[in-house]
């Protein structure tokens, strides 16, 4: 089964859309679009993960997202609604408000305490590959690999059992290679070349390619 996911970025400085949706009404307007236009699931974030962003905090963060998330609620209750956030507080915040996705960057080396968060609500679970953070995995072309594929399927395998050690059902967590993120332009289209090995790793494979500069 194929899901398409609609990315609303409520932050002022993200690389393609910065300001675009920062107030509410805007925001939940451009779900509503999204989700007339084939959306399944609308990714909320309210923290720009750009090359070079800064971490904001947890209350910045709430602020941004939450009256985003309960406004789609109140328009559409059968969309699925993704956090997309490396902190336990914003999760659990967003989780109230409505969300039933939390979509971790970090894949939970940034706040261990979002795997709790996460296993207690049940809610669906996305781990994503990066090398680096968002501040500094570009700088000086990007990291280097000897061979990405294999170094993405080794870092998804372990944090998807480390999900499942901390109480995650391995039903929810979805997979992402994450490209653009501490990758080079020739990693970027290995990875989408290579999609079917980075199935076998088991759980649904998230592919984050739009507005990416390396397609052009």
């Amino acid at each position: 089964m194929i899901r398409l996911m609609g990315i609303l970025n409520v932050t002022p400085d993200s690389f393609s859309d910065g300001g675009a949706y920062a107030s509410p009404e805007v925001a939940v307007d451009r779900a509503l679009r999204m989700i007339d236009e084939g959306a399944d699931i609308i990714d909320v974030g309210p923290e720009s993960t750009r090359p070079g962003a800064e971490p904001v905090s947890a209350g910045v963060q709430i602020r941004r997202a939450v009256p985003v998330i309960e406004g789609i609620c109140e328009r559409d209750h059968c969309v699925t609604i993704s956090i997309d956030t490396r902190l336990a507080e914003v999760a659990r915040a967003a989780i109230d408000a409505g969300a039933n996705m939390v979509n971790d960057v970090s894949a939970f080396r940034d706040d261990g305490a979002l795997a709790g968060v996460v296993a207690s609500s049940g809610v669906e679970l996305v781990l994503m590959h990066m090398k680096g953070t968002p501040s500094d995995m570009q700088r000086g072309g990007g990291p280097v690999y000897g061979d990405v594929i294999d170094e993405i399927i080794s870092f998804l395998e372990e944090r998807v059992a480390h999900a499942e050690s901390s109480g995650v059902d391995r039903r929810r967590i979805i997979v992402d290679p994450g490209i653009g993120f501490g990758k080079g332009a020739k990693d970027n289209l290995r990875i989408l070349r290579e999609l079917r090995r980075l199935a076998q790793i088991g759980p649904p494979v998230l592919v984050g390619a739009s507005r990416k500069r390396f397609i052009g």
